[in-house]
């Protein structure tokens, strides 16, 4: 069997350490760094041009020096529907009678489905929870019920 160059080391694979050379990247799209900054902004940090070169804590350091610039890393969320429920109470924020905090959506989907936070959710609860905003936002336009 022909070795992989990671291979041939007697370390163990850093678990994760794939994810944060794309989440570098990342960083790199979003400042929108072109090669040559990019390469001199590692260069800078860890000393390495490349980010598979460098260990997990010099893209830790990476990382940090891209936020300091201005790099938003965001947590993704592979549910859509628990990013619909966020969207439809965005839009809903001001047509409400509160501040629309997370608080009150909590409750509203403890009211909707008995479940503590939309993050929560699953498929089906998501739909219930996503067809009773649609609802109740389409009352508050019409007017015909209160706003929160």
């Amino acid at each position: 069997m022909t070795r992989k160059p990671h291979m041939l080391s007697n370390e163990k694979a850093t678990p994760g350490r794939s994810d944060m050379v794309k989440k570098v990247h990342v960083g790199r799209r979003q400042l929108g760094l072109d090669d040559v900054t990019y390469r001199a902004l590692l260069q800078r940090v860890t000393g390495h041009v490349s980010s598979t070169a460098c260990s997990i804590g010099q893209l830790h350091d990476v990382l940090a020096e891209m936020k300091r610039l201005g790099f938003k890393a965001s947590r993704p969320n592979h549910k859509p529907w628990v990013r619909k429920v966020y969207a439809l109470w965005r839009e809903m924020r001001p047509m409400l009678r509160g501040d629309g905090s997370k608080e009150a959506l909590r409750a509203f989907v403890e009211r909707c489905v008995s479940v503590s936070a939309p993050e929560f959710l699953d498929e089906p609860q998501g739909r219930k929870v996503i067809e009773a905003l649609k609802a109740w936002k389409s009352r508050m336009e019409k007017g015909t019920v209160s706003h929160g």
